[in-house]
């Protein structure tokens, strides 16, 4: 039985998923907010959209499922979708933010 990955190594397997009109990862984004991770391996992630009408919503959401799923240790993926607090281009990594000219 594998070991638990922290919920740094969580958020570093999520960099791999990119929004597709972006094409940019969605930690860099400021899409993802928290990562959880118990000691069983049961990870849970609390992400937003960059909108509640975003075309990519429901792929996103897969692609983490995925991508955390696929890691050793862990057991379960839980994806929680908040809209608090509202997604901002403030909520980006200011070097993401500055090469998109916001």
């Amino acid at each position: 039985m594998s070991t638990a990955p922290t919920a740094e190594a969580v958020r570093k397997a999520i960099r791999a998923v990119k929004d597709p009109e972006l094409n940019l990862n969605i930690i860099d984004i400021g899409l993802v907010y928290e990562v959880d991770v118990d000691e069983a391996g049961n990870v849970q992630v609390q992400m937003t959209l960059t909108s509640p009408g975003c075309p990519a919503g429901a792929e996103i959401i897969a692609d983490v499922k995925r991508v955390v799923g696929d890691m050793a240790g862990v057991q379960a993926v839980e994806v929680e979708l908040v809209w608090e607090p509202y997604w901002t281009p403030e909520k980006m990594d200011p070097r993401v933010r500055t090469f998109l000219g916001f």
